[in-house]
């Protein structure tokens, strides 16, 4: 969206985390010197969030160093225009320079996506505690009362939802792509505010429910998958994007009632499991976009389009929060061949690059090496191999790009 450094500012937590200490300053630099927000151009709201204002607060956090601060809230200022709407539900591009937004023009009916709106909360309640200016909070919390209100089909949430009406656009439910971060943002949201904001857990919890009874469907070959909805009619895929939901699950479980706590530990692990099977069913060892269960196939993606891996994180952050809540050792084995994968199919002379088709063990390269394998791949498969203690579950919580912020525990100093 005209700003520049999406590599460098996701990765200033990771740098700084592997004690990569002279590259972590080079990056600082840049971000005291040559980042800059006065650009005319157009982003979209929900990953200008997520990486940038994500990266700079836990930057912040990590260091203390005030310019970290000062950018994430300067940034946050220039997203507000986006929430002018007649429900509050922000639109999902917005021109920075500007201040106008729209939504996307492949989002049907000018909606507003899951995904996007339903990702904002973390970040904002930071920037309001930083900022000492309830907007940010009062604008995330818009969302939630929306969402709270409004009818929902079979008890679950679809994707595009109208920012003029408050009504939803299309039942198309998914917990991959549209949906995904909304729920993890539930069950975190409430964790961050020190489990004080029950009504965010009741929604997690109601959720879940939901999704298992329509969406949780085991294969012909007993493996455990989340399917997507389309107006009622279930549609046996699921996404790479989907499969951080093990994670999330488990760290959900934690904090369940006893008698569901084993329930969703080990519905927990069987999703991520079948998340492995993806990868091990390939000829690299990577997983692909999508993979389906119909016609005798499973775990394996049956479109052209579907094979590609972008060196997307989601599988090995639920293996990092499997290791930590289960310290079962498969899931660094699983981790371990991830690394082995990564290093022989997608390293490349100037770094790492997508491939375009994970069944064939001459893979071409997609030339693209995305900001979030920096800040979420690289970072999970560290933590999957660190001390618990290394950003400690039970001090932090990580936004969807794998950015931790501090659970409000009243005597938290960075």
């Amino acid at each position: 969206g005209g700003l520049r450094g999406a590599t460098v500012v996701d990765a200033l937590d990771t740098l700084y985390i592997m004690e990569l200490e002279e590259e972590f300053q080079e990056a600082k630099n840049w971000v005291e010197k040559s980042f800059d927000l006065n650009v005319n151009g157009e982003a979209s709201l929900f990953e200008v969030n997520i990486r940038y204002i994500g990266g700079l607060l836990a930057a912040y956090y990590l260091t203390g160093e005030e310019v970290f601060r000062s950018k994430a809230l300067e940034l946050g200022e220039k997203l507000l225009p986006a929430f002018n709407t007649p429900t509050g539900i922000p639109r999902g591009v917005i021109n920075l320079g500007s201040g106008m937004s729209w939504s996307w023009g492949w989002a049907s009916a000018g909606s507003s996506i899951l995904a996007e709106f339903g990702t904002l909360h973390l970040e904002f309640l930071h920037l309001s505690e930083l900022s000492g200016n309830p907007v940010f909070a009062e604008k995330a919390s818009t969302s939630q009362l929306v969402l709270n209100r409004v009818e929902k089909p079979q008890g679950l949430y679809p994707n595009f939802l109208s920012p003029v009406t408050g009504n939803w656009v299309q039942h198309h439910v998914s917990i991959g792509g549209l949906g995904d971060s909304f729920y993890e943002y539930l069950i975190k949201s409430w964790l961050m505010s020190d489990k004080k904001d029950s009504e965010a857990k009741k929604m997690y919890d109601d959720a879940l429910e939901a999704i298992e009874k329509h969406l949780v469907k085991k294969s012909a070959g007993g493996l455990t998958y989340i399917a997507e909805w389309r107006g009622g009619i279930p549609d046996h895929k699921m996404g790479h994007l989907a499969c951080f939901s093990g994670g999330m699950i488990a760290l959900g479980a934690e904090h369940a009632g006893e008698e569901r706590r084993k329930h969703y530990m080990d519905l927990a692990a069987e999703i991520t499991n079948t998340c492995h099977e993806s990868y091990e069913r390939s000829d690299t060892k990577l997983g692909p976009e999508a993979f389906r269960f119909d016609a005798g196939t499973e775990a394996m993606a049956t479109r052209l389009s579907e094979r590609y891996y972008i060196l997307r994180p989601e599988v090995v952050e639920s293996y990092m929060y499997m290791w930590r809540l289960t310290h079962d050792p498969k899931y660094r084995q699983w981790g371990w061949e991830v690394v082995k994968a990564l290093e022989k199919h997608c390293r490349v002379e100037a770094g790492f690059s997508g491939i375009r088709d994970v069944y064939t063990t001459t893979p071409t390269h997609d030339n693209m090496q995305q900001s979030f394998f920096l800040a979420e791949t690289l970072k999970y498969l560290y933590l999957l191999f660190c001390e618990d203690d290394v950003l400690s579950l039970d001090d932090w919580v990580f936004n969807t790009e794998a950015h931790p912020l501090p659970i409000n525990h009243t005597n938290f100093k960075a």
